[in-house]
């Protein structure tokens, strides 16, 4: 790392800590919290010309994260391995990082077996199964998984951020972050360095501009989500299997990555009280992609987690930790296995416990990304798809709370990474992560 390279890192980190006080901090959180209730109390009311107004302002508010999401992906990636990737930093972060994806995926899959093998879903009934075949996206029912993977290797380098597919841009950025990490230091890198550099920074300064507002972007999908449960358009079905969902997610949130983070000497409250703001915006907007801008922020500015670890651990894990994926690939998997009349024993399920947490990792963080990667999957190997039309109506309410999850563990993963390696890689001498 060249000392132009470290100071700027240093000064990005320096500055972070001025802008940002505990005091501030809680009074945000606090703000955010208002802005919920009060839009959940709006939305409530029903007001026509309301409605009109949270729907104008939660669509923008959703594109411009859409906006940002892509370009912050690519830019931290090639900024980090560009430092980073020929030091032995890189291995560290890196084998930290993917053994805590792995480790909590692999437990968000074993609750949701776990779950099911209690509650034991039954079938449905086979005039249930077919009204449900019509609801079924019959183009992505045909979508092999090999289709899906392939997808990932690009064959223009602008067609993966025009379509924002988060696997292949995550492909592009590392292979160039690697390139210049390579490079010779001669000028014409220096300069294209410092110009993406640059770009970041002005990233960044949108992206903090957008969390001051965000309040106002919480109040309308808080509203939006309320009087889309009072219009009926989101409704509780197949109980058994929503409740095995559901629940799942639950105790992996609350009880699952708290004791990952007590077992690393990380306080649990303190950090989900500071990466709140980013689990409030993937709540909403169900894409970790595009909520990957305020969770780096928020990585950064309220955890005061290194750039060089924020930067490399959190685009990546947008893409490859997905734990509320894990679970909903797995029981939806069996559950529609199950209703297909096939054979499952407790082995064929703990190895589908190891196909879901492969298939979350190689899905893409965007709107219902686990629904159409499972879809593709069970349509590989001859299920009955159709019970995937009845699952339509509740996913979206299953997806929120999944994303929500998703982007939990990775502020947990995250922050286990950068306190294991505080030593190696201090952020300053005031800024610390978060200890119990």
């Amino acid at each position: 790392m060249t000392a132009q390279e470290k100071n700027s890192i240093d000064a990005t980190a320096r500055s972070i800590i001025r802008s940002n006080s505990p005091l501030r901090q809680g009074r945000q959180f606090l703000l955010w919290i208002a802005a919920l209730f009060l839009g959940a109390v709006l939305g409530w009311l029903n007001i026509p010309a309301l409605n009109q107004v949270f729907n104008f302002i939660a669509t923008i508010f959703t594109r411009l994260f859409q906006f940002i999401a892509v370009p912050t992906i690519a830019l931290a990636v090639i900024t980090t391995l560009s430092v980073l990737g020929t030091k032995d930093e890189t291995k560290k972060i890196f084998t930290h990082a993917l053994t805590y994806t792995l480790l909590t995926t692999i437990c968000a899959a074993a609750v949701g077996l776990a779950l099911y093998l209690w509650v034991a879903p039954g079938n449905l009934p086979a005039e249930v199964i077919g009204a449900g075949a019509s609801k079924v996206p019959q183009n992505l029912g045909k979508m092999s998984y090999y289709d899906h993977f392939l997808s990932v290797v690009p064959n223009n380098i602008l067609q993966p951020f025009l379509t924002g597919n988060v696997l292949s841009v995550l492909f592009i950025a590392a292979a160039v972050g690697l390139a210049l990490a390579f490079m010779a230091p001669t000028e014409n890198r220096n300069t294209l360095l410092r110009c993406i550099q640059g770009a970041q920074e002005v990233l960044f300064t949108l992206i903090r501009a957008l969390l001051r507002i965000l309040p106002i972007g919480i109040l309308a999908f808080a509203a939006q989500l309320t009087t889309q449960i009072e219009a009926g358009l989101i409704v509780g079905a197949l109980g058994k299997y929503t409740f095995v969902i559901m629940a799942s997610n639950i105790i992996q949130f609350f009880i699952v990555l708290p004791l990952f983070l007590l077992l690393r000497g990380l306080n649990p409250l303190r950090v989900f009280r500071r990466m709140s703001p980013a689990l409030a915006v993937a709540f909403f907007t169900k894409s970790s992609a595009a909520t990957l801008p305020v969770t780096l922020a928020s990585a950064e500015e309220n955890m005061r987690i290194n750039p060089s670890i924020s930067r490399f651990v959190l685009p990546i894990c947008t893409t490859i930790n997905m734990n509320g994926c894990a679970a909903f690939i797995l029981v939806t998997s069996i559950f529609l296995m199950q209703n297909s009349g096939m054979q499952l024993s407790l082995g064929s399920m703990i190895a589908w416990l190891f196909v879901a947490v492969f298939a979350a990792i190689g899905n893409a963080g965007v709107p219902m990304g686990c629904y159409f990667l499972t879809l593709s999957l069970m349509s590989s190997i001859g299920a009955n798809i159709s019970i995937m039309g009845i699952i339509l109506p509740i996913y979206t309410v299953i997806d929120m709370i999944e994303t929500a999850e998703n982007v939990w563990s990775d502020s947990c993963v995250c922050s286990m990474t950068a306190n294991d390696l505080k030593k190696e890689l201090p952020f300053t001498p005031e800024g610390e992560t978060v200890k119990a």
